[in-house]
């Protein structure tokens, strides 16, 4: 799952920092929608949940696990992709403006474009250790990873072998749903938002900018 929308960037006031990673809360409308997954997926058999370092997700996470009677366990390598100087209040600020990096790039599918963000190997690489862990550790059990969109963007990418950023852009609170048969993840369902239906955003215009 995608974590809940997340508070608003306001001019000068970067949002406190985590490992060196921007760490907003949710907006009430976050909470909101954390609430609508709860309220959807009560009735689920899930065996564990899990969350990263970033509050967002604990808190997207917290109306479910309450719900269960879950802790959630924190997997510090499912933190969203970092973003090096443009961490903070800078990313959503020059995405918002059209800035010629956040389009370069999209079109070169890749984060490092930004000065000193994470690269696609190192990317590539600590997610799927982290599903892989988790798998393992999970066998034949359901399991609920509250994540980011870069995150989920580039699991998915490796389950279906497309490009880079063909999933970025999910929706705050929807579900992807992963299965892991052996070494294999066959996705089966993608940016699913039924529960947040009268929230939908039907607006066309492309929205992978905000993490």
């Amino acid at each position: 799952m995608r974590h809940g929308e997340s508070e608003a960037l306001v001019a000068g006031q970067p949002f406190p920092l985590v490992d060196g990673h921007g760490d907003p809360a949710l907006a009430p409308e976050g909470h909101a929608q954390a609430e609508r997954l709860a309220e959807r997926l009560a009735g689920v058999p899930i065996d564990a949940i899990y969350v990263t370092t970033l509050r967002r997700t604990a808190q997207t996470a917290a109306p479910l696990a309450a719900r269960l009677g879950i802790e959630p366990i924190v997997e510090p390598d499912l933190r969203e992709v970092y973003l090096g100087e443009w961490e903070g209040e800078h990313y959503r600020q020059r995405a918002s403006e059209g800035d010629p990096l956040v389009v370069r790039m999209l079109e070169e599918q890749r984060w490092d474009v930004i000065p000193g963000a994470e690269s696609a190997e190192s990317l590539r690489d600590r997610v799927r250790g982290a599903i892989e862990r988790i798998v393992a550790a999970h066998r034949e059990q359901r399991v609920v990873v509250v994540a980011h969109g870069g995150v989920i963007a580039e699991l998915l990418a490796q389950a279906v072998g497309s490009r880079a950023f063909g999933f970025l852009g999910c929706a705050n609170a929807s579900i992807s749903h992963l299965v892991a048969v052996g070494d294999r993840w066959i996705l089966r369902r993608f940016n699913d938002t039924a529960h947040l239906e009268d929230d939908l955003d039907l607006d066309p215009s492309p929205a992978p900018l905000e993490t």
